[in-house]
Parts: structure tokens; C-alpha cells; sequence
């Protein structure tokens, strides 16, 4: 019993350290204030293809997660990114790997595209 607790406290440990850490390199925006720096950004759609047709923010482009690391040539590492999902969990994901691989302004869409109350495209 006491090395499940114990097993449980580290990974908490470990959560909490890691969430503290992404906060220095990745902004969690509002709506508004995405929808401000987006159109001068790089706007990334980490979901899977599926999901992006199903409707994505326009003037999104699909990268998803699962590809990201062999489409990095396609972000540019100078400029803005902005980066969303469907509700946060793989845009943190994808920070992280834009971060090791030295891209500095990563944003990300705080509640996800479910969350998203402006235009869509469908497609």
C-alpha cells in the first residue's frame, strides 16, 4: 500500500513540475486573444485529417500531432505559432515537441476548437 502512495505522489510531482515548466514556453490565449494574433501567425490544426474536415478554424492547416515531428519543415521557427486541438491535451502536446526543437512563440487555444465560437470552414 505504501509504495501505491507513494508511486502516486511522484507522479503528481512530476505533473505539477511539468505544467509549471510548459508555462514558460507556451501562452494559453483566451478566444479573443487568439482570434487577435492568428491571421500574423502560423495557425496549426494538430487534430487528425478526420477531424479537420469534419470543420476547422479557417485559414487552419492541418499538421497533426502524430506528424508532426516529420513535417517540422513546414512551421517556421521565426514566426509565431498558433496551435490548437479539440480541447488542449495534444496542442500542449505538440508545444512540447515545437520547444526541443527551439520554436520560441507557441500559443495555444485555451478550451480547444470545441470551445471555438468563430468561423469555421468545413472540409
Amino acid at each position: 500500500m505504501k509504495y501505491i502512495l507513494l508511486a502516486l505522489i511522484v507522479v503528481i510531482i512530476i505533473s505539477v513540475f511539468r505544467y509549471f515548466r510548459q508555462r514558460n514556453y507556451l501562452k494559453t490565449l483566451t478566444e479573443d486573444q487568439f482570434r487577435e494574433g492568428y491571421r500574423k501567425a502560423q495557425l496549426i490544426d494538430v487534430r487528425e485529417p478526420q477531424e479537420f474536415k469534419n470543420g476547422h478554424i479557417l485559414g487552419a492547416r492541418n499538421i497533426p500531432v502524430t506528424q508532426l515531428k516529420q513535417r517540422l519543415v513546414e512551421i517556421r521557427p521565426d514566426k509565431p505559432v498558433y496551435l490548437y486541438c479539440a480541447s488542449g491535451a495534444r496542442s500542449q502536446r505538440a508545444a512540447q515537441i515545437l520547444h526541443k526543437k527551439g520554436y520560441k512563440d507557441l500559443n495555444q487555444l485555451k478550451g480547444g476548437f470545441k470551445k471555438w465560437t468563430g468561423k469555421v470552414k468545413q472540409g
